[in-house]
């Protein structure tokens, strides 16, 4: 009797584990979505699923997310390291997520292991003003480490299109991107912890709130780039510990100021075109530091080109 009470907790001990056991293994590293997929799917190149919500179930931490072809494959939350490529080789070119009253993509990775998440080919829209709703925000970053967001078109949203205040320090690297039309602003930047580094690249930011705004602890590296036609204005300082570098781009036809200098916020300006902005082209507060090199291109500014306070220190 005994033995047999043994044998009957033995086996159920093995068909739990064996069960664990394969619900893991069913974790992919690569998986894949399609306009034409089914979430019942195992996400798999020759059966994959209809979403990203679908597919990231079924993608291990580090693993990948591909897009096959054109399709809305909705908003997603991130809890680990992934990849998300919607393919192609331009914003926007194959995959989408369409946004009403939620956030576009949620990035909240609690992984210990992997702490790089990548967005990467996708058009992401909040269309703004629809009767359906709008997207709150873009890309909303919570938590995690590192963020790469590659050749992406974010518009349409009522606040941020990327809205990167984590409670901890992260980075963000934008790079090839477009970020239009978000009331909040293109993209906000704060963290209570740390501090936070960003780095735009070859990116395009227009029509929105503020192109980019430092409210606080975090270093933001600006280069070869255009913020233009800004309803709240281009570049923003603003806090002690903010700190604003433009390099090489063109600030220009934004509302309020081109470049702005606030609450003790240091802005550094090099090699950059701040033209026909409707306001002070580059405005200092007092107590702020506006630095520049002296090989900057003023011009056309309503209210005035503004001044330097000091120079940044070229060795």
């Amino acid at each position: 009797m005994k033995r047999s009470i043994f044998s009957f907790v033995f086996a159920a001990f093995a068909m739990c584990f064996f069960a664990m056991t394969s619900l893991a293994s069913a974790q992919a590293t690569r998986t894949w979505v399609s306009g034409v997929g089914d979430d019942a799917n195992p996400c798999s190149r020759t059966a994959p699923c209809k979403t990203w919500p679908g597919a990231i179930s079924k993608t291990a931490d580090c693993g990948e997310i591909d897009a096959l072809d054109p399709g809305g494959f909705g908003t997603v939350t991130i809890t680990k390291g992934i990849k998300l490529d919607g393919g192609g080789g331009e914003a926007g070119q194959v995959a989408s997520i369409l946004a009403v009253g939620v956030p576009g993509i949620t990035i909240n990775n609690s992984s210990a292991v992997c702490q790089f998440d990548v967005i990467r080919n996708l058009d992401i829209n909040g269309i703004v003003g629809s009767a359906s709703g709008s997207g709150t925000i873009g890309i909303n970053v919570l938590q995690g480490k590192n963020v790469a967001v590659e050749n992406v078109d974010i518009e349409n949203f009522a606040q941020q299109c990327i809205n990167f205040q984590p409670a901890s320090s992260m980075n963000l690297i934008m790079y090839h991107s477009n970020l239009e039309n978000c009331a909040g602003g293109g993209v906000k930047t704060f963290t209570s912890s740390g501090t936070n580094r960003i780095n735009i690249e070859k990116s395009t930011i227009q029509r929105s709130g503020i192109g980019v705004q430092s409210t606080g602890n975090s270093d933001v590296n600006i280069h070869n780039s255009m913020v233009s036609n800004n309803a709240g204005g281009g570049v923003e300082a603003n806090g002690a510990t903010s700190l604003v570098s433009v390099d090489l781009s063109t600030v220009s036809n934004n509302q309020v100021f081109g470049v702005h200098a606030t609450a003790s916020g240091t802005m550094r300006v090099t090699n950059t075109s701040i033209y026909f902005n409707n306001g002070i082209g580059m405005s200092t507060d007092a107590g702020s530091t506006m630095l520049t090199g002296n090989n900057n291109w003023l011009g056309g500014n309503a209210s005035g080109d503004g001044t330097k306070t000091g120079s940044v220190t070229i060795l």
